[in-house]
């Protein structure tokens, strides 16, 4: 039975593993065609791919483009857009990590961190926009966080491109208003991913203790890291968000920073 995507075809940044392969798998599950993008072994993204298409029967892609790079996730659309026969759906999704104060930031990783996190879904959705505007349909997610919205210590470079991820989403959608194109920030609390077990090593090496032995102190403290809800969030419940945003119950949703966070921000 089709899914109610079924023809659509989704661009997803970061896509290999974790939330960004959760995307994929939840709208494929609705029909969704899908080009793959990021790094890792090319065993495992080969199964990846492989497994949306068995797993889901819908064509699934893979580009390596590198985020630091303009001219390759300009070449990336164009790259899905040639072998998709178009781009419905834009999940701005790879991003990038580093603990440190703001006086022992090193520069360089600043920069990259710029690039990946907020000048690559600029890139994107700049060279997207127009063929989703001339079908007058189209779905630009940016996977922002609970920095988009408030800041935690020592993570200055991820809570300056997540405020500014979250400012491109509003920008976007004021832009796009009266069109068939939607623009949106989907705002995660903490899942446990590869890009947030940086908070959890941290967290138990200041303790001294293993890292499974600190998993519920650290999701009950109360500062700087608070999901009152006590638990992780999970991929799926995060790609979920994204299926409604795509759906055509989601289409006045315009600008917003979802948020999916256990209520971290409702404090």
């Amino acid at each position: 039975m089709p899914g109610f995507l079924d023809g659509r075809t989704a661009l997803i940044t970061g896509s290999t593993s974790g939330l960004g392969l959760g995307y994929a798998r939840a709208l494929a599950a609705e029909g969704c065609a899908i080009m793959l993008n990021g790094f890792g072994e090319a065993d495992a993204i080969e199964e990846a791919r492989a497994g949306l298409e068995s797993d889901f029967g819908v064509t699934a892609l893979y580009n390596d483009a590198d985020m630091r790079m303009p001219d390759q996730v300009t070449a990336m659309v164009d790259d899905a857009t040639d072998r998709l026969g178009k781009v419905d759906i834009l999940i701005n999704n790879a991003g990038m990590q580093h603990r440190a104060p703001a006086e022992d930031f090193p520069p360089e990783i600043w920069d990259d961190m710029l690039a990946v996190n907020l000048s690559a879904p600029f890139h994107a959705t700049r060279a997207v926009l127009p063929q989703m505007k001339e079908r007058d349909w189209g779905r630009i997610i940016n996977t922002a966080s609970t920095n988009a919205l408030v800041a935690s210590p020592n993570i200055v470079g991820y809570t300056a491109t997540k405020h500014g991820i979250l400012g491109m989403t509003k920008a976007v959608a004021l832009e796009t208003a009266r069109t068939g194109v939607t623009c949106n920030a989907i705002c995660p609390g903490t899942v446990r991913t590869g890009l947030s077990e940086h908070r959890i090593d941290t967290y138990a090496a200041e303790r001294g203790k293993p890292k499974e032995d600190v998993l519920q102190d650290y999701l009950e403290q109360k500062e700087p890291y608070h999901q009152p809800m006590s638990r992780f969030i999970t991929i799926e419940e995060i790609a979920a968000a994204a299926v409604y945003l795509c759906s055509d119950a989601g289409a006045a949703m315009r600008g917003a920073a979802f948020t999916v966070d256990g209520g971290w921000t409702a404090r």
